[in-house]
């Protein structure tokens, strides 16, 4: 897992909608990564409708959140539209996982990312990140905890 205060690697991928979306469009932003493994798997449908849930609330300590996965475009747009999803979901599709490397949370072994958090200052420096154990949900309380200990600009 990528470690706070290493520069968080670029990427440009297609979101639900198919429009590319780059880390670098987040510039002067606090981002948060949020890696999952599938789009309507269990436990990644709970994850991502908690953060749905608290969404206002991390937007207004300053986070946007964006989802990643390896799921295609348009899978995350049926996702999207059957769970009422607003957190943009972005298809680390092909080359399969290639984001998912980049940050360490790629798992070799089921071909997915990991379930892992990483965030992302306004200068591109990772300032946190957490790589959740197999079946667990990082609870939105991770996030605010990390949101807190930010240093104030």
């Amino acid at each position: 897992m990528i470690e706070p205060g290493s520069p968080a690697p670029p990427f440009t991928l297609p979101d639900q909608d198919g429009n590319r979306v780059s880390l670098a469009d987040f510039e002067g932003q606090t981002v948060v990564l949020v890696f999952y493994p599938a789009d309507f798997s269990p436990v990644c449908t709970d994850q991502l409708s908690v953060y749905q849930e608290v969404l206002p609330q991390l937007e207004e300590e300053g986070a946007r959140l964006v989802g990643i996965s390896v799921d295609g475009a348009f899978c995350h747009k049926a996702f999207q539209q059957h769970h009422g999803i607003g957190i943009a979901l972005l298809a680390d599709f092909h080359p399969k996982g290639e984001v998912a490397k980049a940050y360490g949370v790629w798992s070799e072994d089921h071909g997915v990312a990991g379930r892992a958090l990483a965030m992302v200052g306004p200068d591109g420096v990772v300032t946190w990140s957490y790589l959740s154990p197999p079946l667990e949900i990082p609870g939105a309380n991770l996030i605010f905890d990390a949101l807190e200990q930010r240093t104030p600009a």
